[in-house]
């Protein structure tokens, strides 16, 4: 029998940056919020002296344990899903600040055309150019570009993001709160060459901060040291933005909220008397194995995107997506991004051993559709990245094509390319599809006894086609660059495989919509069928872009604060 605790305004699952997010506005607002986030509580205190590749980057002490909790994937809906034992193509967090604790800081805005796809493609290029004979499912989100543009800035004021104008992005309502970061030698290098190209390189913008700065909280984040250690690592200098520098504290300090750790959901509980609410949330303290029952006035799931899915779909709430018939929405609408580019190898070395998880250059000339489409057999494009994110040494072994993988010549090709190469890579796009969805596997249980996620996924042929286009892109810009050999990456990309990291920016699997047909939540992130249930986070989604998507998941999550706190002062269902 779970214990009853006491009641709530509003609890959230997991207390990354969209729960943060949501909490900080809530508890602002007087509304008494609690956070129930599985993994432990960790602060910068914990962090000092983590420059600890082996423990961090390659056994990932910040990811989320698989031997708890995994997925099974396969890439069609005719083979048989396999359990995923050792995280690889994307990392999950885990504990206070989720996956925001060990990101790069690389915070993009999506372009209006993603807000409004099917629409501004159909207009510009017929109904053929969607390509939904192949089996693609484009659809706008329902949301404009110039409606979400406040939330944005917010979310960037928050961050304390470094960053300049870009030529080629829509009109902004006030500048970057901070300067961009220092340009290196190598991003010199590629500005010059890109420029030649007749093309837009602007600074990245970056959650690093440039300089000291306290954002509108009050919350203070000190200057990057350029360290080199961002990406699977926390930041011990507070100079990355991250949910338990900002928000987090910035909810704590109202003194109405509170956070649970060691606590894993396991099932929302829909009203008996009213199955269009929710009245809270089962869950397991992972360390005295005790089940509790919290309940709530609002829900908000704001942990990684296969939880939302998985706990929505475990309480009933919601019509799983059948690719057969195109019927039902939860499940629908994964996509993933592409990353593929053109390593540049030079005689000269370079300091590439020093840098910070955003320090880089950016253009957006092949993203979205600032580029003519006619002749080109796909929709969309992606953004041309030069990043200085550190060389570091386990993981810092480029070697040239045809050279074998171990021994005397490996050794020597790595020692000798280790400051010695500079890599031009793209971040694309990707669609929704009929055949890529998210499912239960019930051959394989979780800790808890819940079945896991299923993952079906797969490279469309656009996909293979956009990669090819933006490779080509990235070998001429390292050719202006002067490297004396280029390895381009430049091959059909084959299946997409589960085993090698290419990036956390996975999204779908509780699209946003206007329509409860083709949508599991509303534009406020309001659940269709619970009016008392939220939903925030890249699940979101309803397709991914060719630009960094944690922008986008913190404006979103301030939007759905705002619908929360709009819900809790009427109770009346928000309008679109």
């Amino acid at each position: 029998m779970a214990k009853e605790l006491d009641k709530v305004d509003v609890v959230t699952i997991g207390a990354g940056w969209t729960g943060g997010i949501v909490a900080a506005e809530t508890a602002k607002e007087g509304l008494k919020v609690k956070s129930l986030e599985r993994g432990p509580y960790r602060d910068t205190t914990d962090y000092q002296h983590v420059h600890d590749e082996l423990k961090y980057a390659q056994r990932y002490e910040l990811m989320q344990d698989t031997s708890v909790e995994t997925l099974t994937f396969r890439n069609s809906r005719d083979e048989r899903a396999l359990p995923v034992r050792r995280l690889g193509s994307f990392l999950p967090g885990n504990g206070r600040g989720g996956a925001g604790t060990h990101w790069n800081g690389q915070t993009d805005r999506y372009m209006p055309y993603d807000f409004e796809i099917k629409t501004m493609t159909e207009e510009k290029y017929g109904k053929d150019k969607l390509g939904e004979d192949s089996g693609l499912r484009y659809r706008d989100w329902g949301i404009t570009f110039d409606e979400m543009e406040k939330y944005y800035d917010k979310f960037e004021k928050t961050a304390g993001v470094s960053g300049e104008e870009n030529p080629l992005g829509e009109k902004r309502s006030s500048p970057y709160p901070n300067p961009p970061m220092v340009k290196t030698k190598t991003l010199k290098m590629f500005e010059k060459a890109a420029k030649e190209l007749d093309l837009h390189p602007i600074m990245m913008p970056s959650a690093n901060m440039s300089q000291n700065y306290e954002n509108p909280d009050g919350e203070v984040l000190n200057q990057c040291q350029y360290c080199a250690f961002c990406e699977r690592f926390a930041c011990e200098y507070d100079a990355k933005a991250t949910p338990d520098v900002t928000v987090l504290k910035t909810a704590e300090k109202t003194g109405n909220y509170e956070v649970r750790y060691n606590s894993n959901v396991t099932e929302i509980v829909t009203d008996k008397d009213d199955d269009k609410k929710v009245t809270g949330v089962k869950f397991i303290d992972t360390v005295t194995r005790e089940e509790f029952f919290q309940p709530a006035d609002i829900i908000v799931l704001t942990s990684f995107l296969f939880n939302n899915y998985k706990l929505l779909r475990v309480s009933n709430i919601g019509e799983q997506y059948d690719p057969e018939t195109e019927e039902g929405t939860l499940g629908s609408n994964y996509c993933y991004q592409t990353g593929l580019g053109a390593t540049g190898f030079f005689d000269e070395q370079f300091n590439t051993f020093m840098g910070a998880g955003a320090l880089g250059m950016i253009l957006d000339d092949f993203n979205g559709d600032n580029f003519d489409h006619d002749d080109l057999d796909f929709i969309h494009g992606g953004s041309i990245h030069f990043t200085q994110t550190g060389a570091r040494p386990i993981l810092s072994n480029t070697i040239r094509k045809g050279t074998p993988e171990w021994g005397e010549e490996f050794k020597e090709e790595s020692i000798n390319n280790f400051t010695r190469t500079l890599e031009v890579y793209s971040m694309a796009h990707t669609g929704p599809h009929r055949d890529h969805y998210l499912d239960l596997d019930d051959t394989y249980k979780d800790a808890f006894g819940n079945s896991q996620v299923m993952l079906t996924y797969n490279w469309t042929e656009q996909d293979n086609a956009r990669n090819k286009y933006l490779t080509e892109r990235c070998e001429e810009i390292v050719e202006k660059m002067g490297a004396n050999h280029i390895d381009v990456e430049n091959d059909d990309i084959g299946e997409y495989d589960i085993v090698p990291y290419q990036s956390t920016n996975i999204s779908g699997g509780t699209p946003m919509g206007t329509d409860p047909e083709n949508s599991v939540v509303n534009t406020w992130l309001q659940h269709w069928d619970r009016d008392n249930l939220f939903v925030a986070g890249s699940s979101t989604f309803v397709h991914n872009s060719g630009n960094n998507p944690t922008g986008t998941v913190g404006a979103i999550a301030y939007r759905c604060a705002e619908g929360i706190i709009k819900y809790h002062k009427d109770e009346q269902r928000l309008e679109d």
